[in-house]
């Protein structure tokens, strides 16, 4: 039976880790769309779904990738890898520095980021998106919400460095949740 709400485990997904700005997992900033779908190919069988734009020389373009089953959404700019999405109810489970960053309670999440900016230096750590969506510069990660019935749980965008200049349009509006 299907069932919406479902939250995977830690233990049921697949564990990355994040080197901040450089990859999420097997996945690479700069990647091009058949390179992120060689890199996944054994974490999933799910081919990737693409959504496409129309160049102004009338070639089709890659803006966006998804692995449902998988928990992912890509998104690309000039056809590189430019921003990784992970779904908080079944997407792999994402660490940084002993951190499980994807599922979370969001205040929690924010708290260590908090707890974490205080030994950086001020005002180089914590930024805000709209609804107070709390954003790593350092880690090059906003946590994000999504829904999980009655509840809100983390879902992490992960960005290259280059998308802090102006994070909240570096991406498309799709990217960022509306909770």
């Amino acid at each position: 039976m299907f069932t919406w709400w479902h939250v995977l485990a830690d233990e049921e997904r697949q564990q990355w880790t994040l080197d901040p700005f450089v990859s999420v997992g097997p996945l690479r900033f700069g990647m091009r769309p058949t390179e992120t779908a060689e890199a996944l190919s054994s974490a999933t069988s799910e081919a990737q779904r693409h959504r496409l734009r129309r160049a102004n020389d009338g070639a089709l373009v890659v803006e966006e990738g998804e692995y449902r089953d998988l928990g992912l959404t890509l998104y690309y700019r000039d056809e590189r890898l430019a921003g990784v999405v992970v779904d908080a109810l079944r997407g792999p489970q994402v660490v940084v520095e002993g951190v499980a960053l994807v599922g979370r309670v969001p205040s929690v999440l924010e708290q260590w980021m908090i707890d974490r900016a205080e030994a950086r230096e001020p005002y180089s750590e914590l930024s805000y998106m709209d609804a107070g969506v709390p954003g790593s510069e350092s880690l090059g990660v906003v946590v994000d919400v999504q829904r999980a019935g009655d509840r809100l749980l983390t879902r992490p965008v992960f960005v290259p460095h280059e998308a802090l200049d102006d994070l909240p349009h570096f991406l498309p509006r799709e990217a960022w949740s509306r909770c």
